[in-house]
């Protein structure tokens, strides 16, 4: 059986070689292969899951490269159409100290964006699998991306198969959050999880919250957008700018109407991004495992944590890494 099914974007992401560089003056850039959705795929791999991922991706070596990264990391890519003219490409300056980081997306008429329609058999692809997991960034790309996103929701409902949905916002991808609220409610009908935090709460559903704290509004927001989408089992990231090199990070769940909050994390930033989406694969791979509530948000935050000190956007964890900082071994000692 297969334990997980991932549908979206891969790119090619091109960071300045020399760190501290900007896009401006960068001579020389690292290349890489990331999306939110294969991002997820990867993490769960290295959990020790069974995943595949669903895309289209340009039949030329860049295509081909980006699938052969994610083989080369345990996660099928049989599901893949192979078509388009170009792949999905992100620039990536990495911020520090008061400098913030910046991306710059290169996506317009990808090959994904131009998935046509009945390509993709959402009911062969599904038979005998557990999980879907769909984030928000997809169905940004294109009408007939929101099409598909919202089927493979469906049919998996339709199956018995749940349905994790990341309410990832990107503000350069949508004309207005109302249309991106119309179409994330089609998606959460059929979610059994939500990843989500205050920022997307707001941009999407215009939706605000006070209190003494951080955690006070998160709370807040579980059970409003618990109310709101008819689900059950949520997962919120909290992170607090000390600055583009030092946040603060913690996770919060809700399950069944009772809250869990996490240990916090003070980390120092070597690229935080992905860290989303790390977040996500711990949480779905405790879920996965039965594990209770609180140690699933502890496991999800120290994954959350973790990926910040590696660079790229794919985190390559393993359980064992993970479980040893939820014990608290947070020294960064060398281990011989």
């Amino acid at each position: 059986m297969m334990e997980f099914v991932t549908f979206g974007e891969i790119m090619l992401r091109l960071t300045p070689s020399q760190k501290g560089d900007k896009l401006l003056l960068a001579q020389e850039f690292a290349v890489g292969y990331a999306g939110a959705e294969s991002n997820v795929a990867v993490s769960l791999s290295f959990l020790g899951n069974q995943v595949s991922f669903v895309s289209k991706v340009p039949n030329n070596p860049m295509g081909k490269a980006a699938l052969l990264g994610l083989n080369q990391f345990g996660v099928a890519t049989d599901g893949v159409l192979l078509g388009g003219h170009r792949m999905g490409t992100y620039f990536i300056e990495l911020g520090a100290s008061i400098r913030p980081s910046r991306v710059v997306y290169d996506r317009q008429g990808s090959a994904i964006s131009q998935i046509e329609p009945k390509k993709l058999d959402w009911d062969t692809i599904l038979q005998n699998t557990k999980w879907l997991h769909l984030s928000g960034i997809t169905p940004a790309l294109s009408d007939q991306c929101a099409k598909e996103s919202i089927l493979a929701a469906e049919t998996a409902k339709k199956l018995g198969v749940k349905v994790s949905f990341d309410l990832n916002f990107r503000r350069t991808l949508w004309p207005d959050g109302k249309t991106a609220r119309d179409i994330f409610d089609a998606i959460i009908e059929n979610s059994d999880v939500v990843f989500a935090n205050l920022g997307a709460l707001d941009d999407v559903y215009d939706l605000k919250f006070s209190g003494k704290d951080e955690l006070e509004r998160t709370e807040k927001a579980m059970f409003k957008a618990s109310d709101l989408f008819g689900v059950k089992n949520l997962a919120f990231t909290i992170r607090e700018h000390r600055s583009a090199s030092q946040n603060k990070l913690q996770g919060a769940a809700l399950k069944d109407n009772e809250t869990f909050f996490s240990k916090p994390y003070e980390v120092q930033v070597e690229d935080r991004f992905g860290t989303g989406d790390a977040f996500a694969a711990a949480y779905l791979h405790s879920l996965n495992k039965d594990w209770k509530s609180e140690r699933a948000i502890e496991f999800a935050t120290a994954a959350f944590a973790l990926k910040h000190t590696i660079n790229g956007d794919l985190h390559t964890s393993t359980e064992e890494e993970i479980l040893s900082v939820v014990d608290g071994n947070l020294s960064g000692h060398v281990i011989r």
